[in-house]
């Protein structure tokens, strides 16, 4: 008997002596007068063990069927093994039928010893708010990671997360997280959901030119910008970098989870290319991760800007590069040279700096002053410089080696020791 029940005894044994009546004893122990008396009975027929409930020691009304935990745990075994408790008790509903709670399955897979509990050690991190519409700023992230577990090429996921509401708005497996991928992919966002105010992303090359400023940036009092962000600004796109990689959080904190559930998931489905994963992505992954993990936005507005007739993406979204006309009205590029050609609609004259545009199929555009020239791309090389052309190399003989004959004299000449001859003159015989 516990020390409430003891209190409660008391009372109730009060008033079966009518010192206390039922009232005044529900008073006391904040019960109605009709649980005062039904306690009254119950320990007038079965004494002081009447004030214990009728329950205790009584298997539960909502446990497991007998046999149940041990059959779940047995299929993590044979097929989740690697599973959290969380995600495995998901698939467990989901394709088995086997409905269980968290905590129950965690502690039967840790007595099997399929799983091992972790202890994260706490961090200080200050708090920052979110922003109130979707839209506002939308978090950028790529992560190289062996996503098909060796059945298919190594590949990097690129994920486009809302900061207001946690959404996946794109994702997208890339081979690489490089320059002309990340604008593919952009375009893609763009199309379908429009123009954020801001991208929040790390200080990758990608995005931050590391270095400082040259002498004509300076004064031209310009920052040095890479290709994308230069494309963004152009769309009125912010680009903003973070710190620190607990900044973006929702990003970082995300690609865990897809490194966890999303390489399971596509090794239930079965998909080890890029082009069927990213269909299961689109169709299958993202609707289910929104639901499971997207929180309401404190405004319900939509921040994203439609796309204007005047922002033309094709010449937007790529790389740009500046040249100078040569006297014969040459441009070269990578090894490839483009004759400008006569008929121009603004003119041009050598030693004019232009601006080659390589858009994302792989055409090349030459633009002065914003001005598209007409051109045509050469075989092969223009000219050849004087300095370029080398003489070849006039072949010297190597020098023959002189043998002497058996009877030379070199042959027969002996060292002598003309210290022994120096001394036998000297010495007079006795």
């Amino acid at each position: 008997m516990s020390n409430h029940e003891a209190d409660r005894l008391r009372v109730i044994s009060a008033a079966l002596k009518h010192t206390l009546t039922w009232a005044e004893a529900g008073q006391q122990l904040a019960l109605s007068e009709r649980q005062v008396g039904r306690l009254c009975a119950r320990v007038r027929s079965a004494g002081n063990r009447g004030i214990i409930h009728g329950l205790r020691g009584q298997p539960s009304n909502h446990r497991l069927n007998p046999g149940l935990l041990e059959k779940a745990v047995d299929i993590v075994r044979l097929r989740y093994h690697d599973f959290g408790p969380t995600f495995a008790n998901e698939k467990l509903l989901e394709r088995h039928g086997l409905r269980l709670s968290v905590p129950t399955l965690r502690a039967g897979m840790i007595k099997a010893g399929l799983y091992k509990p972790r202890k994260y050690k706490a961090k200080h991190r200050a708090w920052r708010e979110r922003r109130a519409c979707v839209g506002e700023l939308v978090q950028l992230d790529g992560s190289d990671h062996d996503w098909f577990e060796g059945r298919g090429p190594r590949c990097a996921l690129l994920v486009f997360i809302d900061d207001a509401s946690s959404r996946i708005l794109w994702a997208e497996f890339i081979t690489v997280e490089d320059t002309w991928r990340l604008l593919e992919s952009t375009k893609s966002y763009l199309l379908q959901r429009g123009r954020p105010l801001a991208f929040y992303v790390d200080k990758d090359s990608i995005y931050k030119v590391n270095r400082q400023a040259t002498i004509d940036e300076e004064l031209r009092d310009a920052q040095p910008i890479t290709q994308y962000t230069r494309a963004m600004n152009e769309l009125g796109i912010e680009v903003l970098c973070a710190e620190s990689p607990q900044a973006k959080g929702r990003v970082e904190r995300g690609f865990k989870t897809h490194q966890d559930r999303l390489v399971k998931e596509l090794r239930l489905a079965g998909i080890s290319d890029m082009r069927t994963a990213n269909r299961f992505l689109r169709e299958v992954y993202i609707p289910g991760h929104n639901a499971r993990y997207a929180v309401e936005p404190a405004n319900a507005s939509d921040a994203h800007r439609p796309l204007l007739k005047t922002h033309k993406l094709d010449g937007i979204l790529s790389v740009r590069t500046e040249r100078v006309v040569a006297n014969d009205y040459t441009v070269r590029l990578s090894n490839r040279f483009f004759q400008i050609t006569e008929q121009q609609p603004v003119r041009v004259k050598p030693k004019d700096k232009v601006e080659l545009e390589t858009r994302l199929d792989k055409t090349i555009h030459i633009k002065l002053n914003g001005t598209e020239l007409v051109f045509m791309e050469l075989p092969e090389r223009a000219h050849k410089g004087v300095y370029a052309t080398r003489k070849p190399a006039i072949a010297i003989p190597k020098p023959t080696q002189y043998k002497p004959s058996k009877n030379h004299p070199w042959r027969n000449w002996k060292p002598q020791n003309k210290q022994r001859e120096k001394i036998a003159s000297q010495t007079t015989p006795c």
